[in-house]
């Protein structure tokens, strides 16, 4: 149905999402390089290599604004290693990969209501040795 202005046209013009991320700063469209955290408890200003997520605490920064960055008087710049290069895996995140698919396909050895349980009712992994809200310590596969 059309209104009698004639199709619906949006006021701002639509251009497809670039799937780059575009540096923080206003009016510079260049691709994003490092992001900027604060640690306003340390008056800190962290400068590292590009976040693997866009946080809505954190600025993204093209090459240039993350050279020229500076700080607040009283502030520190503490400036991480950003690496230029395509990021690829290295050899322990391909052997903890390799070795989470294979304890995902190990079968189950427990009997039936064997399973132990915390004192919430929820069942106990036995290679957990600790857990605090959602992140769970594990015992190393090798004691």
């Amino acid at each position: 149905m059309e209104s009698l202005r004639g199709p619906f046209k949006s006021a701002v013009p639509s251009n497809v999402v670039s799937p780059v991320r575009r540096c923080s700063r206003t009016a510079c469209g260049r691709p994003a390089v490092a992001t900027l955290t604060y640690v306003y408890a340390d008056s800190t200003a962290v400068l590292g290599p590009l976040a693997t997520y866009a946080e809505p605490h954190c600025y993204d920064l093209c090459s240039e604004h993350s050279e020229r960055l500076t700080a607040p008087r009283g502030w520190e710049v503490v400036r991480l290693a950003v690496d230029t290069g395509p990021a690829r895996p290295s050899g322990d995140d391909l052997e903890a990969l390799a070795n989470a698919v294979r304890e995902a396909a190990r079968p189950q050895d427990r009997a039936p209501g064997t399973t132990p349980t915390s004192p919430h009712g929820r069942e106990v992994d036995p290679m957990e040795v600790a857990r605090r809200a959602h992140l769970r310590v594990l015992r190393s596969p090798d004691s």
